[in-house]
């Protein structure tokens, strides 16, 4: 699907999150480095841990407010209050004194105004599109978040040792140019807002997630997503620390390989093949239902990730990379789909919010899972992994598709 050929608000959201995301994967990752460099890890640990918990809370309140109001007001107020924290941020880094408590404060409140708004930018994907058309929505938004992560990365690994007044100040010239950009071409698509059923405000938003927890197929589908994603959450957690112990160090044309970056590897693989085959994939099994596919891709996913936790032999890790991101390729698209046709329309901000309790409940089982690798043998976590990741496949196919069929026949 050509991006030029999509409804005015999905190309301005595709474009605009490509940018937010590379901006925001350029700094981002850097700041427990940041903080703990101009104080100390606990430190930095107290923030990181805060800015997570306002992060949920702002989502849950971004939700309720994507639904009873207009989408578009919403973000033009968090577009343009949160590169404002940005460029507040930016002018801190500048005294050779850094206020480094102010520094921290704004920060937070940039990661609440930022995520304010994020379930507004989600449901405009639901506003503008189609069942028909949605798969290929989604196939070509998982493309450009790879590729956006992957330039962000790149263009913050260049900058933030030297010039990280610099990196600031273009995340903040970007996210400015971001807010312009919904004031000139957002356009009022929502197709229907949540009626207030309680004056109390806090009553009434615990009331607009109530539909969403009532919802077995949706939280089914949240629990088995959480399931699914903390294999690829693991990568960067218990894996990463089993590779830098145990990975044996080789040598490949004169270039050595030992445990780090052979886990740097298995990224650069991950992102390779996502930006150079997701469309031939996409194109390979469109004759193919969507329940073949996602059924086919969960177990290449969790085949390849459940063997990685333990394997050491390069090769082996590499063909394993394969497996494991060609089973994302095949399944992410579709369950992003799937979950998408699920939503209520006048509830698509709270039910966008409440789905990111997978991203959270992943992290916190794949640190757990770290844990857990200190008393377990590698073979043994493979296990462990496996039994996370299937369960969590057995819960959202039944959650799509049994559930779905109970309920019609009901």
């Amino acid at each position: 699907m050509n991006i030029f050929q999509l409804p005015q608000n999905i190309k301005l959201r595709l474009i605009t999150s490509f940018f937010n995301r590379m901006a925001s994967n350029s700094v981002m990752p850097f700041m427990a480095l940041f903080f703990t460099q101009e104080k100390n890890k606990i430190y930095a640990g107290i923030i990181l841990v805060i800015s997570v918990a306002v992060s949920f809370i702002s989502g849950i309140i971004g939700g309720y407010l994507a639904d009873r109001f207009k989408r578009k007001h919403l973000l033009y107020w968090t577009s343009t209050i949160a590169p404002t924290f940005l460029l507040i941020m930016t002018l801190c880094l500048i005294p050779e004194k850094r206020p480094i408590y102010l520094f921290a404060v704004i920060y937070l409140l940039f990661i609440f105004s930022n995520n304010l708004g994020r379930p507004a930018l989600e449901a405009i994907i639901l506003d503008s599109s189609t069942p028909k058309n949605r798969k290929a929505i989604y196939t070509l938004e998982y493309w450009l978040t790879n590729l956006s992560i992957s330039l962000g990365a790149i263009l913050g690994g260049l900058l933030y040792i030297n010039h990280q007044i610099l990196l600031f100040a273009i995340l903040t010239i970007i996210t400015y140019g971001i807010s312009v950009a919904y004031f000139i071409w957002l356009e009022d698509e929502q197709v229907s807002v949540r009626k207030k059923t309680n004056d109390n405000m806090f009553i009434d938003l615990l009331q607009s997630y109530q539909t969403a927890l009532m919802d077995k197929r949706f939280v089914q589908l949240v629990l088995g997503f959480m399931f699914v994603f903390t294999a690829e959450r693991s990568l960067s957690s218990y894996i990463s620390v089993r590779l830098k112990e145990t990975f044996d160090t080789i040598s490949i044309f004169n270039f050595e390989i030992e445990g780090v970056r052979m886990y740097s590897i298995l990224n650069v693989e991950n992102t390779l093949l996502v930006v150079c085959f997701t469309f031939l994939i996409a194109n390979l099994t469109k004759s193919l239902s969507n329940k073949k596919i996602l059924l086919i891709g969960l177990i290449l996913y969790g085949i390849g990730y459940s063997l990685i936790t333990s394997a050491n032999n390069f090769f082996v890790l590499i063909l394993l990379g394969f497996i494991a991101t060609l089973g994302e390729l095949l399944y992410s698209p579709v369950f992003n789909t799937e979950q998408a046709n699920c939503i209520p329309e006048d509830q698509r901000g709270s039910y966008l919010a409440f789905s990111s309790l997978s991203f959270n409940g992943a992290t916190l089982l794949s640190n757990a899972s770290l844990i857990l690798g200190a008393y377990l043998l590698p073979w043994q976590m493979s296990i462990w992994i496996a039994i996370i990741i299937f369960l969590g496949i057995f819960i959202m196919y039944h959650g799509l598709y049994y559930v779905k069929k109970r309920e019609q026949f009901a």
